[in-house]
């Protein structure tokens, strides 16, 4: 098994980072595709683009209320979501995001295809308006290019060397975007809460990368390998417990938007183990080797 670990981790680290190089490529392509086509990176839902979501509390189902919300509002973008109760197969409920339709309207619309009374008791409304959710959109994109910045000046002075600090950056950029990448793939349509989960990611993923940077890097007495056993042992069992831990919260829970985060988390996190100990991994055994002048 050690000699497994060396000859996977020491000898062949060049190759290491090819598969997710490969992987970020694909990912920014399927990105662009999608901006080229909608005119954004992402799939938004209301509270990002404005609209209604409405939730109706039942047990019936309901299989063709998408198509007949379709037939009614054909120039509309929606979704419509069976919330289950945990643990079994059983409805609670019926979850729809419509955009570009007054409340009234779709109440009644609802009644009609339903058949049902939507009173208080059972029915839910909320609204975003359009221009609400695009600031906050527009917020929240400034908010991660900030925190990328800020989180650039702070690597290179911790570490003051260029090629180490700049992958550390570039791995957490590549987890966000491969991340998004897979949900556009999904069609997955990011909410705001959806955006404060990448936002953790970008955490998680410096967290481990500054981790195996430090015990390659600045432990002097151990090996570059041992260094690098070291970093795994710490951040693989950070990054399964919270991915044990969020596999569990997602589906416990009946929120949809606490579903989104916690599967957004589990997503980036199993990404940044690929790219942590995979292209991190292989730069920073390259770099620790020419550093310390062996072959």
């Amino acid at each position: 098994m050690k000699d497994l670990f060396r000859n996977v981790y020491y000898k062949n680290h060049k190759k290491l980072f090819i598969i997710p190089i490969v992987i970020l490529i694909i990912a920014l392509i399927l990105l662009t595709v999608q901006a080229v086509t909608t005119g954004d990176i992402i799939q938004k839902d209301v509270s990002l683009k404005g609209g209604i979501t409405a939730t109706i509390y039942t047990q019936e189902e309901f299989p063709n209320l998408e198509q007949d919300l379709n037939n009614a509002f054909p120039e509309n973008d929606l979704i419509v979501r069976t919330i289950k109760q945990f643990g079994s197969d059983t409805n609670i409920g019926v979850s729809v995001e419509i955009s570009d339709v007054e409340q009234d309207e779709l109440k009644d619309t609802l009644e009609q295809l339903m058949g049902l009374e939507l009173t208080s008791e059972i029915y839910s409304v909320e609204i975003v308006g359009s221009s609400l959710g695009e600031n906050f959109y527009k917020q929240m994109i400034v908010a991660i290019i900030l925190a990328f910045v800020f989180m650039a000046i702070v690597v290179f002075i911790t570490f003051r060397m260029w090629i180490p600090s700049v992958t550390v950056v570039f791995a957490a950029f590549a987890d966000l975007t491969i991340t998004m990448a897979i949900l556009n793939l999904a069609s997955i349509r990011l909410s705001t809460a959806g955006i404060a989960a990448l936002l953790l990611l970008i955490g998680y993923s410096i967290d481990t990368n500054i981790l195996l940077t430090t015990r390659v890097l600045k432990n002097r007495e151990g090996t570059i390998l041992e260094g690098i056993k070291s970093s795994m042992k710490t951040g693989l069992t950070m990054s399964l417990t919270t991915i044990i831990a969020s596999s569990v919260a997602f589906f416990v829970s009946t929120s949809l938007v606490l579903k989104q985060m916690f599967l957004i988390i589990i997503i980036g996190l199993l990404i940044d183990i690929l790219i942590t100990y995979g292209m991190n991994a292989g730069v920073l055994i390259w770099f620790a080797k020419k550093k310390r002048g062996l072959e």
